[in-house]
């Protein structure tokens, strides 16, 4: 073991023997003694800025760059191999069947996920790492119910997006402190599957998540270098997509491509997240209050703003299109074709707005969607589309006019949604079906912070009804009983956890950051560990 680093759980034995290597350990160690600090910095600066938002400064593009707003001569490096056609990008976690099935799904591209999908058990993050590891080498199988499971002969580009900067990896710590759950995934990925995967004509490919300022790409770029330096592949190897997931980001889209220009694949947009964002960080202002959680779609003006595709310095890298989490209804043909039109209608409209690519969340899903980009993008991208008509002003990310009504069945939608995802990630599952949608810690997310927003500013629903604390308890203890049909499997210790969370949330000054930091705590006792740092170490 290197010295200063301590493994604090000791399930996935084996697959820990496989990833956690004494090599592997000391770059690890190496990124979290030249990084961390900056970490800690920044995600200060987030509690500064998110406390300026309270005070009534409004958000507004930062006039310190505006000179790389201005400057249209400088780009991002060109696609690299295998990232040129990225029509399709299928996304899920990465058990094993998962990354098999997402692999030989058809789609150009799979985002293997650690973190709005999984549920970071300790097991979960290290047996991950097998399967990529296995699935880069094309060693990777797996059988269930009598069926076999093996990678086709030319599978899916592989994408892997770590968990976010705000993070900690409470089962890892270097000199007693924890490390970064970013780092972590990071970089037992790359130490173990970034030769490999140069040798086998591709490159390590990131997706980034919850940035929220351009300094924090500042800082994964840094990593990057560092990386790239420490393995002695060349600069420039690494590709990363960064989604556009959180409120602040949306004003400093600029500003990170710069950041990661020579590493850079693109912007995504991350529309389910960017809604969480948006709630939370505008907690402290009356006229941001949303209504029905369905009510707020891509064409609403809280999202219309956001597309990637009309700034100049996208030149060579791709704007990607959100998620549909539809999943094919089986036993109702009736209501699948709905669900699939929505499905088609979704991707038509980005497709025509300049998108070069979609989310899917379903392997079933990939024929459709891939029907209506080939027949609107004939070529591998649209990077020549220039959405010059498109000008985005500060007001117009803050325009929080949705059309539509806060309802009861809106109220306890979200109450069964925040309740059956909450108790299946204490469970060890990041990623759900409600209602033939595939759910992740985004929709949880919205749905904790409306019912939070909608008490807090004494919101009434459409029948003229208040929404109080008291009345959501209630909602609450009526809908419990019905989580177990929603997320079969849950353990009732575990949605006892998630009643008592939900009633304290929504009796906070604020909302929490995240859920996931929240109960992290639980999954840490989980693996065997004494919890000293709920969220993080400072």
């Amino acid at each position: 073991m290197p010295a200063g680093v301590q493994i604090h759980s000791k399930v996935a034995s084996g697959a820990q023997a496989q990833i956690l290597s004494d090599d592997a350990l000391t770059f690890l160690a190496a990124l979290h003694r030249t990084f961390e600090s900056t970490r800690q910095s920044l995600l200060v600066a987030r509690d500064v800025a998110q406390r300026r938002c309270d005070s009534g400064i409004s958000l507004d593009f930062p006039p310190e760059t505006a000179h790389i707003r201005a400057e249209p001569s400088w780009h991002c490096a060109p696609p690299a191999p295998g990232l040129e056609d990225r029509r399709v990008e299928i996304t899920g976690p990465t058990d094993r069947k998962m990354v098999i099935n997402a692999l030989n799904s058809g789609a150009k591209t799979f985002m293997a996920d650690f973190e709005d999908s999984s549920s970071p058990t300790f097991s979960n993050m290290i047996n991950g790492q097998v399967n990529l590891h296995d699935a880069i080498r094309h060693q990777i199988d797996f059988a269930s119910g009598g069926k076999q499971y093996r990678l086709v002969e030319n599978p899916a580009v592989l994408l892997i997006r770590p968990r976010g900067w705000h993070l900690d990896e409470t089962r890892v710590t270097v000199d007693n402190a924890p490390v970064s759950a970013s780092l972590f995934d990071f970089a037992l990925y790359f130490y173990h599957n970034a030769r490999e995967l140069v040798k086998r004509g591709r490159g390590p490919y990131f997706y980034l998540p919850k940035m929220e300022h351009y300094l924090e790409a500042r800082l994964w770029n840094d990593v990057f270098l560092f990386s790239q330096s420490y393995l002695g592949i060349p600069h420039n190897t690494i590709r990363a997509t960064v989604l556009i997931e959180t409120l602040p980001a949306a004003f400093q889209m600029e500003e990170i491509l710069f950041e990661l220009r020579n590493h850079s694949s693109g912007l995504n947009c991350g529309r389910w997240d960017y809604i969480f964002s948006a709630i939370k960080k505008r907690r402290a202002d009356r006229g941001a209050v949303l209504p029905d959680r369905k009510d707020v779609t891509m064409t609403c003006p809280i999202h219309g703003c956001i597309r990637p595709s009309s700034y100049p310095n996208m030149s060579q890298v791709a704007a990607m299109g959100g998620m549909s989490a539809q999943i094919p209804i089986k036993n109702d043909p009736k209501a699948n074709e709905v669900a699939m039109e929505k499905v088609r209608a979704d991707k038509l409209r980005e497709v025509t707005a300049g998108h070069d690519g979609t989310w899917i969340a379903h392997p079933l899903i990939n024929e459709i969607t891939r029907k209506v980009f080939d027949e609107y993008m004939l070529g591998p991208n649209q990077y020549h589309v220039r959405r010059e008509d498109v000008r985005v002003a500060a007001a117009d990310l803050l325009n929080a006019n949705v059309p539509g009504k806060i309802t009861e069945e809106g109220v306890r939608g979200n109450v069964s949604v925040a309740l059956a995802y909450a108790t299946a990630w204490i469970g060890g599952n990041g990623c759900i079906p409600v209602n033939y949608l595939m759910e992740d810690a985004a929709t949880a997310e919205i749905a904790r912070v409306q019912l939070w927003q909608w008490v807090k500013y004494a919101s009434r629903m459409d029948t003229g009804e208040p929404i109080t604390a008291e009345f959501l308890d209630r909602v609450i203890e009526e809908q419990a009983p019905t989580i177990k049909s929603i997320a079969p499997g849950i353990k009732q210790e575990h949605l006892k956890i998630t009643i008592a969370y939900l009633k304290g949330q929504i009796r906070q000054e604020w909302p929490s950051e995240f859920l996931t930091s929240d109960l992290m705590p639980f999954l840490t006792m989980a693996d065997g560990v004494e919890v000293k740092w709920p969220k993080s170490f400072l």
